[in-house]
């Protein structure tokens, strides 16, 4: 069976992501042809409209299929995983930039690759199930997929706590962080899908949005624009621990698990996206990361303490203490020729 349908239904190009049992984890194969399908559409007149969602209740999608980019790295074929990141991106900037409605519908976990294919669409739509996250720092990688740009336009410091302390987000938290767009009770989904095949409209999306029950976030707001709206992790650091309040307390547990070297090198990405930032801007930025973080960084720790040994142990190259500010200069700086979007590229 396929890890993904693609297909016309009506008025509407269909995208489903048909792996439940693996969460449906996002794999090279499965970025390239929704990249190929995107392309055959965008000037399709039989197509008004993309819908994308998924098999099962657990997930959207809960991330990138990343055995490939581990398995690459161990026989130091760094190559690899670059050309992963950078076709990956590419899909990322094309769907924010698509002429046509984009309209995600994100169940259950919606994490890293996941957000990159919905939460660049004009229509992301989220229900009583969704947990949306970036958690990439927690193994060795920044917020990427275009993510940084989200949590660059967040409400102050919101964006910077998401991002260091991969905390997942409920359905009005994600609409609050600028992640999603309307909550729609998940009963209402596939009446609502058959309307958008059937019209290739999308004006029934707002007669079926409803408020979504309370998240935590909005509450919490004005603490995190203090706590956290830092450009360096030892500048998050030292006003956390200079702040007695539980939440203080809560966000030093979380980044203490977290890879110290991408949780800098994620604060000064956020610093270096301003309100006129691109998704190409971003997706720039990003890549000059991950596409060190194999060779460079904490990635291969990460993954191997995360899903190849799972002790949940990782023995990271730095600590909070000891993080060299070079460091995080050379994981972020220009890769020249090889940048991303520059040129003839965007």
């Amino acid at each position: 069976m396929s890890d993904i349908n693609i297909r016309i239904s009506g008025r509407a190009g269909r995208i489903t992501l048909t792996r439940p049992k693996a969460l449906n984890a996002l794999s090279y194969d499965m970025c390239i042809k929704i990249e190929d399908a995107l392309i055959a559409w965008r000037d399709d007149p039989k197509v008004d409209l993309v819908v994308i969602d998924a098999e099962g209740d657990r997930a959207f999608c809960a991330g990138g299929d990343i055995a490939d980019l581990y398995d690459s790295g161990l026989r130091r074929d760094y190559a690899y995983g670059q050309k992963f990141w950078a076709d990956e991106y590419r899909l990322n900037a094309m769907i924010a930039t698509y002429p046509k409605p984009y309209i995600a519908f994100m169940q259950g976990f919606t994490m890293g690759g996941g957000v990159g294919i919905s939460c660049h669409g004009s229509h992301r739509i989220v229900g009583e199930s969704s947990q949306i996250a970036m958690p990439e720092c927690g193994i060795g990688l920044v917020p990427d997929v275009g993510g940084s740009l989200l949590l660059s336009r967040a409400p102050s410091g919101v964006g910077a706590y998401l991002g260091i302390t991969a905390t997942r987000m409920q359905a009005d938290d994600a609409i609050f962080a600028g992640f999603a767009d309307h909550f729609i009770p998940e009963h209402n989904w596939p009446n609502l899908i058959q309307k958008l095949e059937e019209t290739g409209e999308t004006d029934q999306i707002m007669s079926l949005a409803q408020p979504a029950p309370h998240g935590s976030l909005r509450a919490r707001a004005a603490d995190l624009a203090r706590l956290c709206d830092k450009t360096t992790l030892s500048d998050v650091i030292a006003t956390l621990r200079a702040n007695d309040s539980d939440l203080a307390k809560n966000v030093l547990k979380s980044i203490g698990r977290n890879s110290p070297l991408a949780m800098g090198s994620a604060l000064r990405i956020l610093s270096q996206l301003d309100d006129t930032a691109t998704i190409q801007d971003a997706l720039r930025l990003e890549y000059r990361f991950t596409a060190r973080a194999v060779e460079h960084g904490d990635f291969i720790e990460g993954i191997r303490a995360a899903i190849i040994d799972k002790d949940r142990t990782p023995n990271w190259a730095d600590t909070p203490e000891t993080l060299d500010p070079a460091r995080v200069d050379m994981m972020t700086s220009p890769l020249g020729e090889h940048d991303l979007f520059t040129g003839e590229d965007i």
